[in-house]
């Protein structure tokens, strides 16, 4: 082989590796500002205040949300993964409740985040008719079912789905009690598979369940009414 041939292949290895490099560079800088360290800290105890004037305490553990090892959020209760990229859990936060110039910060429980696992973004859920002193999120998948509360009056069985503006179910199911303990409107809903439904049960109301199809629900026709229906179709 000639000099000159060995100069061009030898020209020719440099530059292929030199590309290898790069790209090598390239995905690694790409994968370094995409990959976001998100965890949770410590489990804290603290005083949640109550009732419709936050005049009454309990105590309740939070911790708080980290992303790149800084605290972004605090939050309360266990997460749920809604899919494999993201997940959902319920923020707190503190009010001032000072008349003075001195802070009185006071813990508040408020609605739920959603964190993306891939770019560490966390985002408020705007879950319909959502009350954060009456309503219980029950997850399953990507669906939160939960009684919502309109106007302080009338309450709903909602049932919405992580990335949709419409709710899946919104059906009215009662009056609102009013009462000034946290979460007595319902029962936290249950959800069963094979078909998908959930059950709701309001303090003092009937019993309902509905039928999930994906963005779409129907009410689940009870033996009783299923034979009633069964005889008008006759």
């Amino acid at each position: 082989m000639s000099e000159r041939s060995c100069l061009n292949s030898d020209r020719r290895s440099r530059i292929l590796a030199a590309t290898i490099l790069f790209f090598l560079v390239c995905a690694t800088a790409t994968f370094a500002a995409r990959s976001h360290v998100i965890a949770f800290g410590p489990w804290l105890r603290v005083h949640l205040f109550v009732g419709p004037d936050a005049d009454r305490i309990q105590e309740i553990q939070i911790r708080s949300l980290n992303v790149d090892g800084k605290s972004r959020e605090f939050t309360i209760g266990m997460p749920h993964d809604g899919t494999d990229r993201v997940f959902v859990v319920r923020r707190v936060f503190r009010m001032n409740d000072a008349l003075t110039s001195h802070p009185e910060w006071k813990w508040q429980r408020d609605g739920w985040i959603m964190v993306d696992r891939t770019n560490g973004r966390i985002s408020k859920l705007n879950l319909p008719d959502f009350d954060p002193f009456y309503s219980t999120v029950s997850w399953f998948r990507d669906y939160a079912a939960y009684c919502g509360v309109s106007e302080g009056q009338r309450v709903y069985a909602v049932v919405a789905q992580l990335g949709q503006k419409k709710p899946v179910l919104r059906t009215y199911v009662g009056a609102a009690k009013g009462s000034d303990q946290p979460d007595s409107e319902c029962a936290p809903p249950t959800w069963k598979k094979q078909p998908i439904r959930v059950t709701f049960q309001p303090v003092g109301g009937e019993k309902s369940s509905y039928l999930i199809h994906g963005r779409s629900s129907e009410p689940e026709l009870g033996e009783e009414q299923g034979e009633q229906k069964e005889g008008e179709k006759q």
